[in-house]
């Protein structure tokens, strides 16, 4: 019932109506406190030495901390392995999202066995891109296209959004990376006004283009992020009737409980994985071996 996102005190009520039983919230908390082990066992497993694609995320809560309620943020790492099969390689809780921690984080993982990443991908995190090249130096980074188009969506008015977005389509779905430049300088052209909320497209291209080298099959893959926001969205179904959480290691035993239950659906590689490994052998022909 913890792990389907009840609260103890949720819990102690059941228990009372259904089954007549008298459990306090405080012996529910000691009861699953009991996975903490557990926990702190999965976040230490070895992991594989290589991962074509990682994923990597933040979702945010309000936890109590020194006695004020404060923001942290629960980092995510997101893996697919060379059979097509994803794996969340841990989960880790900080204050803030920022390039430090991130580093923290990169380190842990090539500590726990993975030598290498081919396909890093990302959201717009400022120094995010040094984090990942200090310690995975030959791993490309991809930045989250969907993440670029919201950004230069949010102040577009809305009598120009929709022309605004199909215009700008243009660019992400271009044939080749020179057409996007192409068509990146197209759009700038027909909307001067909108010029600035471009500006981020042209300084982070070279994070933004990685995915061009591909065919459809795998820039679906990797264009994006939304493989990891989905887990945050089932996250949040979970601990939506938490709204602070009383100390980190709370949060902890939630998230972990709750991702269990998530990775038991993940039976199946992700789509047209067949594709996206024969890519990856013939760009990467000395990590990937078919």
């Amino acid at each position: 019932m913890y792990a389907k996102g009840m609260t103890t005190r949720d819990i102690t009520d059941h228990m009372k109506d259904i089954y007549g039983v008298d459990v306090s919230a405080a012996m529910i908390s000691a009861i699953t406190d009991k996975v903490l082990p557990l926990v702190e066992e999965w976040q230490a497993r070895p992991l594989a030495p290589l991962y074509p694609v990682v994923y990597l995320d933040g979702i945010h809560f309000k936890v109590r901390d020194g006695g004020r309620i404060v923001n942290k943020c629960a980092y995510t790492a997101l893996g697919v392995d060379e059979a097509g099969y994803k794996e969340l390689l841990g989960l880790w809780v900080g204050t803030t999202e920022g390039a430090k921690f991130w580093l923290g984080v990169l380190n842990e993982i090539k500590n726990r066995g993975v030598d290498d990443i081919l396909i890093v991908c990302v959201d717009g995190l400022t120094g995010f891109s040094d984090a990942i090249q200090a310690v995975f130096p030959t791993a490309t980074v991809q930045q989250c296209v969907i993440h670029q188009i919201r950004n230069s969506m949010k102040y577009v008015p809305s009598k120009h959004r929709d022309k605004f977005c199909k215009d700008l389509r243009t660019v992400y779905t271009a044939p080749t990376e020179e057409a996007g430049r192409n068509a990146l300088t197209e759009v700038k052209l027909l909307w001067p006004q909108y010029a600035i909320y471009l500006k981020s497209w042209e300084t982070h291209w070279s994070e933004i283009a990685p995915f061009f080298a591909y065919p459809g099959s795998v820039r679906k893959v990797i264009y994006t992020t939304n493989a990891v926001e989905s887990v945050h969205h089932q996250l949040r179904k979970i601990t939506k009737t938490t709204t602070i959480f009383p100390h980190d290691e709370a949060l902890k035993k939630l998230l972990w409980l709750a991702q269990r239950d998530i990775a038991k659906k993940w039976t199946s590689p992700i789509p047209a994985w067949g594709d996206c490994v024969a890519q990856f052998a013939i760009m990467f022909p000395d990590k990937i071996k078919i």
